[in-house]
This record gives structure tokens, sequence and C-alpha cells, in this order.
């Protein structure tokens, strides 16, 4: 379980996002960001059991940064509202698919897959779910993971029409349209102080496995 006083900070935060307030709750974010890298850890040693490509991952190789880039970005606030964690086999910085959870007061979630992937290793994930459909339709329609992710793959960001070299009449053309292959599960900030709260993520991340590695496969 996480702590009530990490959703309280990044609540503060939320409010107070400039660097005076932040350098007197230096403190505060710190004790925060220890109780993040500790409640990753338990995902890494519970989920490493069942995922062994994550199971040599340490928190640093998966956590984010509370501080924005806003080189160049309109928004100039300095500091991230949220915390945040890519557990891949690679660490976070390496392009695969992978497990997300994401800690945000009002808006806590977990999932994962491919974000927005380059246009190479896009291609070529689009060839794995044209070449091997039936597999892909078996792995959504699980009952395990539809269950977990009631509205299925995200779609709002996806091509109105066919990509280059495909039809509209492919069977996995809704598929095929797609930028991102993403799945998401909300959970509330009272689920996320509860001592189940690990044991869900880990179950979350168990009935997505065959989708990640699906799209793994793809990127070889």
């Amino acid at each position: 379980m996480l702590q009530a006083s990490t959703l309280k900070f990044l609540k503060d935060l939320k409010k107070n996002n400039n660097k005076p307030w932040f350098e007197k709750n230096k403190s505060v974010y710190l004790e925060a960001k220890e109780d993040m890298d500790h409640f990753v850890e338990q995902v890494i040693e519970g989920f490493g059991k069942t995922d062994p490509e994550i199971a040599n991952l340490h928190p640093k190789d998966c956590t984010y940064r509370i501080y924005r880039d806003v080189r160049f970005s309109q928004d100039k606030t300095p500091y991230k509202a949220h915390m945040g964690a890519y557990l891949n086999k690679g660490g976070k910085k390496v392009p695969t698919a992978g497990y997300y959870v994401h800690l945000e007061p009002g808006r806590n979630m977990a999932g994962g897959g491919l974000w927005m992937p380059q246009a190479p290793e896009l291609n070529k994930v689009r060839q794995e779910i044209d070449y091997n459909f039936a597999e892909w339709s078996k792995i959504l329609s699980d009952r395990n993971f539809k269950k977990t992710f009631i509205e299925g793959l995200e779609k709002e960001d996806m091509l109105t029409r066919p990509p280059k070299g495909y039809d509209e009449e492919n069977p996995a053309i809704e598929y095929l349209k797609l930028k991102s292959f993403i799945v998401t599960r909300e959970f509330t900030d009272a689920e996320v102080q509860s001592k189940t709260y690990l044991k869900e993520i880990i179950k979350t991340f168990t009935s997505m496995k065959g989708f990640v590695y699906f799209l793994n496969r793809g990127l070889e």
C-alpha cells in the first residue's frame, strides 16, 4: 500500500507548483519518493515471479523524475503533479512494451502496452497483428484481460484511413489504424491506500502479460 502522506504531497504540489514551495517541502517530497520507490520495488519482486524479464529491474530503472522539462513547453510549471513508473525488460528508457503505474490523486491508474512508437516500430507491430490476428484476438478476448480492462484498447488517437499497405476490408483494420497500443485500469485514492493495492497491481500486470509479449515479439 502507498501512504496517505504521499497522495497528500501530490495534492499540495498541484496547488503550489513552484520552486519556493517545493524547496520548503523537499523533505516531504523525499519521503513520498521513498514510498513510491519502495512500492515499485515490491511490484518488481512480486510480479517478477510471473514475468522474469522485469525481475532484475530496480526502482531507479523504472521511476520517472518529478522535475518537468519545460524547454519546449508552454506550460512552465516546474514539477509533475504525479508519480509514475514504467516496468519493461530494458527499463524506462528502452522503447519496448511494458507495464505502467501512475499515481495522481483522482487520476490513479495502471496498465501499459506500447505508446506512440516510431514509424519503423509501429509498422512492425501492425505487421505482427496482421499476420497473427487470430492470436491477437484471442489475447484481447481473454476473460481476465477483458475483466481487467473493461474499455479495451484506447482508441482516441488513430488514423481515419487505413495505413499504407492495408485496406478497409482487413479484419484487423480497427487495430491497424492505431498509433498506440495501450490499456488502462483506474484506481480510486482509497484503493491506492488499501492493503490490497499491491496485489491488484500485480494482478493487473499479470492479466496483460500476453498482450505485452505479443507487442514485443513484433518489435524484434
